[in-house]
């Protein structure tokens, strides 16, 4: 298809004259045409359409009925409904009450291009543009971040269950694709084991058996594959992507033992950052969180928090679920320092806070990152009386430690922990350390006390986060955080943010973007509405207890 620029600058007359008569005070979707204009124009996508063929739908069109779609909750099928019938949208929109508007199936086609093109980000960004042309959005100020799990769009099955359906799929593919060839490979039994779904199928109960039934799936899926690469077999075959997962999946699940097929141990599988959870989402991965497991994603919103403006999602990330909290608050800031959107303050958890990041997000970006910084660890924290690292006084030009008795350190040495952070190991002399009579509350090596410290900024900057925030001012300045994870319960239970839609990081991610740019416009509406914020729930009960 090929673009043909539309002008949709002005809504048509006849078209806001039955808008103004039906909505006399108006509503979300005309006060977004009022206060933001057109919001998207059509060259912003024009990379994504050639300049030959029929000609395209506008994509600006196509971009606000996708935000207006995920701001109300709708499928393609009801959003291409409501361009055609809604009076309020056609306003939004600039079209004539008489426009016929689109097939539902546009809507998909324009999220592939967006995805095929990188523009996803794009739609949250022209929303952002917009509300900061109309004086309600600045870079600067207090911004708040939080995550969620998101669960992919499919089946949770156990172990079992999963080796069978990856089987299942790639027979299926292999049966669409050359229904001959794999009729000529097939062994009778395995239309008994992988025509129906897994889920439907009844395995074994006693661990034994459930162990020889998965290690016969593992012989069947190594006979399929040993046929897609053998020199006589058509080499696209096994380029179909089931087969090539099917491969990759046997890699993770089973080894060969005697020349034999057998299933891995549990201890044996590869780390979940890696291992696949599902043979219909290969970007899906298992992620855990404290109690909490999951198949799926993991989202970052953040937003704004000052009290006079409506607070706006600014930054949305979606990875996958093992991606820690910490690995994504470097990534946040530089989105934030492209678009001229970074705070002065940002208020996280403490799994985006560590040392380095509390000194880089200062250097690089002029933001203070405001989060819970971890305690000291070891028996002598623990321990009332015990002698921590704030105990002891460094001297970090003559690269030497003095401790609470006043003995030096006799080596100093550059490192890194198991974790790969550049560290600084320090000893003490085990002759000073026995005889010492504060042994007790230093140390129980028979070698001497022995310090593990970070670089002077990260350790400067660690122990200055552990004072500040056992101070009352600083418990009051981070009290603001609280109010993303309401942000995060209203995406869930009023926008679907819990669960993908669609099959792919890439798709969820546009899925998200596309939520909070929905979830900004009924911010915005409510903040034209004067609508207070919901405060915090209190049941009947609970308001009774006593205050004294």
């Amino acid at each position: 298809m090929s673009l043909r620029p539309r002008r949709w600058d002005e809504v048509p007359v006849e078209t806001v004259r039955v808008a103004r008569t039906v909505f006399p005070e108006g509503c979300l979707a005309m006060r977004m045409r009022d206060v933001l204009g057109q919001i998207f124009a059509d060259a912003e996508f024009a990379e994504v359409f050639s300049r030959r063929g029929q000609p395209a739908i506008s994509p600006a069109l196509l971009a606000l009925v996708s935000v207006l779609q995920f701001a109300e909750g709708l499928t393609d099928r009801q959003a291409a409904h409501a361009v055609r019938a809604r009076i309020d949208w056609k306003y939004a929109l600039g079209l004539e009450l008489t426009d016929q508007g689109f097939d539902y199936s546009v809507l998909s086609e324009f999220r592939s291009r967006l995805i095929t093109g990188g523009l996803e980000q794009r739609v949250l960004d022209a929303v952002l543009e917009a509300v900061r042309q109309a004086g309600l959005l600045k870079p600067g100020g207090r911004q708040r971040s939080d995550s969620t799990h998101v669960l992919a769009s499919v089946r949770d099955l156990n172990r079992l269950q999963f080796v069978t359906e990856t089987l299942r799929s790639a027979l299926n593919a292999l049966a669409a694709a050359a229904p001959d060839w794999l009729a000529g490979i097939a062994e009778p039994e395995w239309f008994d084991r992988y025509s129906a779904r897994s889920e439907d199928t009844r395995f074994p109960s006693r661990w034994a058996a459930r162990a020889a039934h998965a290690n016969q799936i593992g012989s069947d899926g190594m006979t399929v594959l040993s046929a897609v690469t053998a020199p006589a077999a058509a080499t696209w075959l096994r380029q179909l992507p089931a087969v090539e997962l099917l491969r990759r999946i046997w890699v993770q699940q089973y080894q060969l033992t005697d020349e034999a097929v057998a299933w891995r141990d549990k201890k044996d599988l590869p780390p979940a950052a890696i291992r696949y959870c599902s043979p219909y989402d290969e970007q899906a991965r298992t992620g855990t969180k404290r109690d909490t497991s999951w198949n799926g994603y993991k989202v970052h919103l953040t937003e704004t928090c000052e009290p006079d403006a409506p607070h706006l999602i600014t930054q949305v990330a979606t990875t996958p679920a093992p991606v820690p909290d910490m690995a994504m608050t470097a990534a946040i800031h530089t989105s934030l320092a492209e678009r001229d959107l970074l705070p002065d303050v940002h208020l996280v958890d403490a799994g985006y806070v560590d040392a380095d990041l509390l000194v880089a997000t200062q250097q690089q970006h002029g933001v203070e990152l405001l989060g819970p910084v971890k305690a000291a660890t070891g028996w002598q924290a623990a321990a009332d009386r015990g002698y921590t690292l704030h105990d002891f006084r460094i001297d970090w030009d003559n690269e030497r430690v003095t401790c609470p008795q006043g003995t030096a350190s006799t080596d100093w040495k550059s490192d890194r922990s198991q974790d790969g952070v550049p560290v600084i190991r320090v000893r003490f002399p085990h002759s000073a350390c026995r005889p010492c009579p504060a042994r007790e509350h230093c140390t129980r090596s028979s070698s001497g006390r022995r310090l593990t410290i970070r670089h002077r900024a990260q350790h400067q900057a660690l122990q200055l986060g552990r004072a500040d925030q056992q101070t009352d001012q600083w418990q009051q300045r981070y009290q603001h955080r609280a109010g993303v994870e309401g942000t995060v319960a209203q995406g869930i239970r009023a926008y679907g943010l819990r669960r993908s839609r669609y099959r792919g990081l890439a798709k969820t991610s546009l899925q998200h973007l596309l939520t909070a740019a929905g979830m900004n416009l009924n911010r915005l509406n409510a903040w034209w509405e004067n609508t207070p914020l919901a405060p915090t729930r209190l049941s009947h009960f609970a308001a009774l207890r006593p205050t004294v």
